[in-house]
């Protein structure tokens, strides 16, 4: 399956991106699967419903939906996460529907859905404002929204702080940070217009057996480390891999690490 399928140009080189980490992306997931528990309590999905995970990533979201008895669809521009999905949906005898879906185009119907629940993923769409609008398209009066989104002040902001100085500089205008959506005045602009907003903090605790362990997961699994590490030459990857390392071995336990990473959980009925 092309990587562009369904996708906008403008989205390709994320999709791509976002691909990388190929099945390994879970070992990313089961370090959020806290929070992504949170999100699902907090959507109380039912039997009967139709439910779309928007940026479903290898499905672990789906996944925890689908065995609360709901109908679900994954959706992901990134189709080697989807492939993935599928495949562990299917080999946990789950009936869950994925495909490649831009997040700023969606291929459903309007009002298809009972709800849609996003963790962490669509915060990353190139376009929030079109990202909110089909999120509002596709859900039926009544309907709700779950979205967990990580703070702008978070460890999970501090992680990408790390990468940053490695980055290559962004365009002018730079595009706007999926950090802004861990802002509830945000949240209310791209979305308060459709829906009827709650708001709740949380706190998901990641833990590794050491910063190399993260480092690991994180080079393979996701796929902006991932890319990144990829592109830089020998020596500027070894300087990456040891402030990345270092990040995380700032949270020791006795065990290991537990880097609590803070998120914005919002709930929505649409209006």
């Amino acid at each position: 399956m092309s990587t562009t399928t369904g996708v906008q140009p403008h989205n390709e080189r994320a999709a791509a991106v976002w691909s990388s980490g190929g099945a390994k992306y879970d070992q990313v997931s089961r370090g959020i699967a806290d929070s992504i528990e949170h999100c699902v309590l907090r959507l109380d999905p039912r039997p009967g419903e139709r439910i779309l995970d928007l940026a479903t990533g290898t499905g672990w979201t789906s996944r925890a939906v689908a065995n609360r008895g709901a109908t679900v669809i994954g959706a992901d521009i990134a189709a080697d996460l989807v492939a993935a999905a599928r495949e562990r949906a299917k080999a946990e005898g789950l009936n869950i529907e994925y495909r490649v879906g831009d997040a700023e185009k969606l291929p459903f119907a309007d009002a298809e859905f009972n709800a849609v629940i996003s963790t962490c993923g669509v915060m990353f769409a190139s376009r929030p404002e079109a990202a909110a609008a089909e999120v509002a398209r596709v859900t039926r009066k009544g309907g709700r929204v779950a979205l967990t989104t990580w703070l702008p002040d978070s460890n999970l902001f501090k992680m990408f702080l790390v990468m940053k100085p490695y980055m290559p500089p962004p365009p002018n205008p730079a595009p706007p940070s999926p950090f802004e959506w861990g802002k509830e005045e945000r949240v209310r602009e791209l979305l308060g217009g459709a829906f009827d907003l709650r708001f709740e903090r949380g706190t998901s605790f990641y833990r590794e057996p050491s910063g190399e362990a993260a480092w690991n997961t994180f080079s393979m699994s996701y796929g902006p480390t991932k890319t990144l590490a990829g592109n830089l030459d020998e020596t500027r990857r070894a300087d990456l891999r040891r402030d990345f390392i270092a990040f995380h071995d700032g949270f020791p336990t006795e065990l290991g690490i537990c880097v609590p990473r803070e998120y914005l959980l919002t709930i929505g009925v649409r209006r």
